[in-house]
């Protein structure tokens, strides 16, 4: 019971809290958004980040069944990155990083730890990768998740994939490349399986 009600105060309290803390930020924020403990947000200048109605971001092991390793991160890393997040989308102790452009469509479910990224971070060529900043030589290119998308647990999804609609991902997959709608996919790297109808 004082587990129950304790539970009940941090909701109310990442309520009030979360939401005033993102809009400072300049996060959109949809109608019905839940928070269940404090997602790592940061905003390039002149990035966006929106986040559609009645999303659920869970950073907090004790509110998911397989527990997370860390809070939600969403970041932009470039002026002009967006990610958007679609209505009644679910993500637990998620990463996702924008260089370009992250969009996530309706009804996406992320089970634990996923990461999903629109760039390598580094340069490839080797001559002064640990120090070169020049964004001409860091790859990126935009993400694209369909509607009611399931990627499962520890999976990441890398620069310039495509998932089709209604599609399924692997627990620890990576996706490199695109996945057609309805059909799943999983290994490293992530390969057809089967379809779902």
């Amino acid at each position: 019971m004082i587990r129950r009600v304790y539970y009940k105060l941090l909701q109310i309290w990442w309520s009030i809290s979360v939401p005033f803390r993102l809009r400072a930020l300049g996060v959109r924020l949809g109608n019905g958004v839940q928070f269940l403990g404090m997602p790592i947000v940061s905003m390039s200048r002149g990035s966006t980040i929106q986040i559609g109605d009645r999303v659920v971001l869970c950073s907090d092991s004790r509110f998911t069944a397989l527990g997370v390793n860390h809070p939600v991160v969403l970041r932009t890393l470039r002026q002009g990155a967006e990610i958007v997040i679609g209505d009644d989308t679910g993500i637990s102790g998620g990463t996702i990083c924008a260089a370009e452009r992250v969009t996530i469509g309706k009804e996406c479910m992320f089970g634990a730890n996923v990461t999903i990224a629109d760039t390598d971070f580094h340069a490839l060529k080797p001559e002064g990768r640990r120090f070169n900043n020049n964004i001409q030589d860091i790859g990126a290119s935009p993400v694209t998740i369909g509607q009611n998308v399931f990627i499962g647990t520890g999976a990441a999804v890398l620069k310039g994939v495509k998932i089709g609609n209604n599609s399924v991902i692997g627990a620890f997959a990576i996706v490199t490349r695109d996945v057609s709608s309805g059909t799943i996919a999983g290994g490293n790297p992530a390969k057809f399986i089967k379809n779902l109808q």
